[in-house]
């Protein structure tokens, strides 16, 4: 069956989109089948790879609350073995509707049984808060990877986030790992960041990536073209991160905490 790997932090504008994103594409060119999930009403992921929310008419809403299979919502991405299960503006929705379900906590997990074995990885892009769709996230996956921004507001959160996440080992999801904390946005001239990514791997009680994601504008260009850094410049130093980054997560299949 296939790793299922939440995306999340709850502060917003720590790359946790482009790494969803960007890791998918990578995994898929170094030989895995590669599902992305955007459960983010946002649907960035959605759109930073080339689909327009507002002409779809279904997405990862109708499998939480209607009676529509994962398999029909999803499509492709221009990147062999790499498909998206794409978000939707009635996406926002979910939280209010999901509140009255029974087992509301597990409709994503329920919905993921369907296509689990047919891809290698499956990536689940989380909303920038600790609200239901991100419960739903973190219960339907099997590991939580954390991108963290380098600078020290983008660490005031960390500890609330493990504690959620320990919540929900304890109380829904025994078998929840944490594959570890990626940090992104890092500016070597920056003092700061640097002392930031020092603090993180002499406090962080998990595992550190060794790839640095840095401050790239071709990063943040590529979303705007509905392109992944793969296709948009791969040899920036962006797209340099992310490729070492998948092939880290593909080396620790079995290596996590």
């Amino acid at each position: 069956m296939g790793r299922v790997i939440a995306i999340v932090n709850q502060k917003g504008g720590v790359g946790k989109t482009t790494t969803a994103v960007n890791l998918g594409a990578y995994l898929a060119w170094l030989g895995k089948f590669v599902l992305l999930v955007d459960i983010d009403p946002q649907a960035n992921a959605t759109s930073g790879l080339g689909i327009d929310q507002t002409k779809l008419t279904n997405g990862v809403y109708n499998t939480l609350i209607e009676p529509i299979t994962f398999r029909e919502i999803i499509k492709g991405t221009g990147h062999q073995g790499y498909k998206v299960a794409p978000a939707t503006p009635d996406l926002a929705g979910a939280r209010v509707e999901l509140v009255n379900l029974d087992n509301r906590e597990y409709k994503l997990q329920q919905a993921l049984l369907e296509v689990k074995n047919d891809y290698d990885y499956i990536i689940v892009d989380c909303p920038p808060s600790l609200d239901l769709l991100t419960l739903n996230g973190l219960v339907a996956s099997d590991e939580v990877l954390i991108p963290v921004q380098a600078e020290y507001l983008a660490l005031e959160g960390l500890g609330q986030l493990l504690n959620t996440i320990n919540l929900i080992k304890e109380n829904l999801k025994p078998e929840l790992n944490v594959l570890g904390a990626l940090v992104t946005m890092y500016d070597k001239r920056n003092r700061l960041a640097r002392q930031v990514l020092n603090e993180l791997r002499q406090h962080f009680p998990h595992r550190v990536f060794s790839t640095i994601v840095p401050r790239n504008v071709r990063l943040t260009e590529a979303p705007s073209f509905g392109q992944t850094i793969l296709s948009y410049d791969a040899k920036s130093v962006g797209g340099k991160a992310y490729e070492s980054l998948a092939r880290e997560v593909i080396e620790q299949e079995n290596y996590v905490y």
